[in-house]
């Protein structure tokens, strides 16, 4: 199964549980993260880096919540989670695997997108 369909398959039970506060945010996936990290990253513990947005395992993020904004044009944003294909599927081998860690990453970011603990939307939520 493509990587795209098991990020749709993870989200949906996510989406229809909390359908009304999740409305306005789109979902995407990147192949690699794509941010700037401090200089002091390599000597810095990664939650002392990282962002609270932002999932991760050690120091490579596996997704990050993009709060809603305004662009460089002006234009307005909608919120978006996304979710890095290539950590995951690194520390993923199989379909289950990967669907299994796609499950945990949507469950954090939702969580921190709705100020909840992931186990509250999850109590078997491990990390």
């Amino acid at each position: 199964m493509a990587f795209d369909q098991l990020v749709l398959e993870a989200y949906a039970p996510l989406q229809n549980a909390y359908s009304t506060q999740l409305s306005g945010v789109d979902l995407a996936v990147d192949t690699i993260p794509r941010m700037r990290m401090r200089r002091d990253a390599a000597h810095a513990s990664a939650s002392a880096v990282l962002p609270d947005e932002i999932f991760a395992d050690g120091p490579v993020p596996l997704g990050r919540v993009l709060q809603a904004g305004v662009d460089r044009y002006g234009n307005p944003t909608r919120a978006r989670f996304v979710v890095f294909r290539a950590p995951i599927e690194r520390r993923a081998k199989t379909a289950r695997e990967r669907a299994e860690l796609l499950t945990t990453v949507l469950t954090a970011l939702v969580a921190n997108y709705l100020n909840l603990d992931p186990r509250d939307i999850d109590p078997d939520f491990q990390w």
